[in-house]
C-alpha cells in the first residue's frame, strides 16, 4: 500500500498542521473558509482530515474527500500544496496581527501610495506616537523608525523637493539597525567558531567595530550591548569584558524582546561554561547568578519548557558554590517544567546529586534506583554518581563490579568522542585509585601526575580529593 508523503517527522504540511494548538483550530477554519483568501471549498475538509489523521494512505484520503471521483495522485498533491501555501499565509497574517506598530506603519504606507494625504498624515502621527511609547529599543525599532521617516521623506519631497532636514536622523536609525544586526551576526559567528572551529573573516569586522565604538552610539543599547558582547567573545581571557557585558545586560533588559535577551543570556552563560571547562572555578558563582536571573525572568524557558541540560547545569553550579537549600527548592519547583519523558529521570538524578553533597549516601542509592535512565549520557552520569557513592561507603567489591559493568556499558552503547574518552578515563582512574590505596607513596604521586595531565576528565577534582586522603 502506498502512503502519503505525510510522515509526521518529514512532511512540512503535517509539521505545520501539528504546530497549531487546539485553541487555534477554530480560527484557522474561519480563515480557510474566508473567500478573501481562497474560494475553494476543499481546503477545509483537507485540513480537518490531516489534523485528525496525519498519516494515511493516499487512496483513503482521496475517497474521504471525493467519494465519487476516481483517485488522482497529481490532483491530491496540488491540493496539499495549495493548503500548505494558505496555512503559511495564515501564519504570516497572525505575525502581522501581533505587531501593532508594524500594522500602523503599513497603514500609513498604504494611504500614501493611494494619494490620501490627510489620511496618511493622521496614520503617520499615530504610528509615530506608538513608536515613541514602544518599550523596545532594539535593531528592529531603529529599522521601523527609519522606515516611517523614509515614508515621510517621500511624502514631504513632493511638497518641498529642497527639504533634506530629516537626512541626519534617518542615517542614524538605519546605521543603528545595521550595526546592531551586524554585531549580532558577528557574535553568533564567533560562538559558532568556538564550537565548530569554523573560520572568521576579520577585515570587515574590524571596520564594523570601529564604527560601533564611535561616541554617538554610547547611549544606543542596540549597538553598545552587542559591542560589549563581541568584546567578551573576542577576548575571552579578559574578565573585564565579561563584567562589562553582564552589567549592561542587567541594565538594558526592558528595551529588548524576551527572545533577544534569551540569546544574550545564553552567550554570557556559555562564556562562563567555557571558562569553567578550562578549570576556572571562580565562574561558578557568575554562571549561577546568570541562571537565577534568567529563571526569575523566564528567559531560560522555551514555550514554557526548561531544557533538561539547563536543569542539570543549574544544579551543578549551585552545588559547587554550596547553595544546597536553594538548589533543593529549585529541583522541586522546576520539575514540572521539564519535558515529560525526561522529567522523572532528571528529577531523581539531580536530587541524588544533592543528597550526595549532603553525604546522605543511602538516599543517593535509593534515588538512583527509582528512575530508568534511557538517555545514555544521563545513564553514564548516574553511574558515575553511583561509583562515587560506593567509594564513599567503602564498598570495594561492589565498586569493582560496578566499574566492570560501566566499562561494558560504554562499549556496548558505542558512546563516541569526548564522552567515551571521559567516562573510560573515570573508570580507569577510579580503578587505579582503588589499587593505590594499597600502594606506596611513589605510586600515589605517579597517579596524581597522570590525573592532572589527563586532557579529558570531568571528575578530576574528585579523584584528586580522594588521592589527598590516602
Amino acid at each position: 500500500m502506498e502512503f502519503l508523503p505525510m510522515n509526521p517527522e518529514t512532511s512540512t504540511l503535517v509539521l505545520l498542521v501539528r504546530s497549531f494548538p487546539a485553541t487555534e483550530h477554530r480560527e484557522i477554519r474561519k480563515f480557510l473558509s474566508s473567500p478573501f483568501f481562497s474560494t475553494r471549498k476543499d481546503m477545509l475538509p483537507l485540513f480537518d482530515r490531516i489534523r485528525e489523521k496525519p498519516v494515511m494512505d493516499k487512496a483513503t484520503l482521496w475517497s474521504e474527500l471525493f467519494p465519487t471521483d476516481p483517485f488522482d495522485d497529481q490532483q491530491l498533491r496540488l491540493l496539499m500544496s495549495y493548503l500548505h501555501k494558505l496555512l503559511e499565509t495564515y501564519v504570516a497574517v497572525r505575525e502581522w496581527q501581533n505587531d501593532p506598530v508594524g500594522r500602523e506603519v503599513d497603514l500609513a504606507v498604504g494611504y500614501r501610495k493611494r494619494g490620501l494625504d490627510e489620511q496618511y498624515s493622521r496614520a503617520r502621527r499615530v504610528a509615530e506616537r506608538s513608536l515613541q511609547k514602544h518599550p523596545l529599543r532594539d535593531g528592529d525599532y531603529h529599522a521601523m523608525r527609519y522606515r516611517l521617516m523614509w515614508e515621510e521623506y517621500g511624502f514631504q519631497t513632493v511638497q518641498n523637493p529642497a527639504d533634506a532636514a530629516s537626512f541626519r536622523e534617518m542615517v542614524h536609525h538605519i546605521d543603528a539597525s545595521y550595526l546592531s544586526n551586524r554585531l549580532k551576526l558577528t557574535c553568533m559567528a564567533i560562538a559558532q567558531r568556538q564550537v565548530y572551529h569554523t573560520s572568521l573573516e576579520t577585515l570587515e569586522i574590524s571596520e564594523i567595530i570601529s564604527l560601533a565604538e564611535r561616541p554617538e552610539w554610547q547611549d544606543t543599547p542596540a549597538v553598545n550591548l552587542y559591542l560589549a558582547c563581541y568584546k567578551m567573545l573576542r577576548h575571552p581571557e579578559e574578565d573585564s569584558y565579561f563584567r562589562a557585558f553582564s552589567g549592561l545586560l542587567a541594565d538594558v533588559q526592558p528595551v529588548f524582546s524576551v527572545e533577544e535577551i534569551r540569546g544574550l543570556y545564553l552567550q554570557a552563560i556559555n562564556y562562563c561554561i567555557r571558562r569553567l571547562n578550562n578549570g576556572e572555578h571562580r565562574f561558578f558563582r557568575d554562571v549561577l547568578e546568570l541562571y537565577q536571573a534568567g529563571l526569575e525572568r523566564e528567559y531560560l524557558l522555551e514555550q514554557g519548557v526548561l531544557s533538561r541540560f539547563t536543569y542539570h547545569n543549574i544544579v551543578a553550579a549551585a552545588l559547587h558554590v554550596g547553595e544546597l537549600d536553594w538548589v533543593n527548592t529549585f529541583i522541586h519547583n522546576y520539575k514540572a517544567l521539564l519535558e515529560r519523558r525526561y522529567r522523572e529521570s532528571s528529577f531523581s538524578f539531580n536530587l541524588a546529586r544533592l543528597e550526595y553533597h549532603r553525604k546522605r549516601y543511602q538516599a543517593v542509592l535509593e534515588l538512583l534506583q527509582k528512575a530508568n535512565y534511557r538517555d545514555p549520557l544521563l545513564n553514564l552520569a548516574a553511574r558515575t554518581l553511583l561509583l562515587k557513592t560506593w567509594y564513599e561507603l567503602g564498598e570495594t567489591e561492589l565498586l569493582h563490579a560496578h566499574l566492570d559493568a560501566m566499562r561494558n556499558y560504554i562499549q556496548r552503547k558505542k558512546v563516541i568522542g569526548y564522552h567515551k574518552a571521559n567516562y573510560l578515563n573515570i573508570v580507569r582512574y577510579t580503578d587505579r585509585l582503588l589499587r593505590a590505596r594499597y600502594g606506596d607513596a611513589r605510586a600515589v604521586s605517579n597517579l596524581e601526575q597522570s590525573i592532572r595531565s589527563e586532557e579529558v576528565l570531568t571528575e578530576r577534582d574528585w579523584l584528586l580529593a580522594q588521592l589527598g586522603e590516602l
